[in-house]
């Protein structure tokens, strides 16, 4: 995962989720993209 996709995934799940930076902060990048990818299916389910 590149910086750029880290960091738009880590603004997403703060925007959405409610998370800290700080709270993702020490977090890898799979659980990083685990919490972003149940986040997304599920707006994306609530928006149709």
């Amino acid at each position: 995962m590149s910086r750029a996709e880290r960091k738009n995934m880590i603004e997403f799940i703060e925007k959405v989720k409610g998370f800290t930076k700080e709270q993702l902060l020490y977090m890898t990048d799979a659980e990083i993209e685990h919490i972003y990818n149940q986040t997304y299916y599920h707006y994306e389910e609530l928006a149709e």
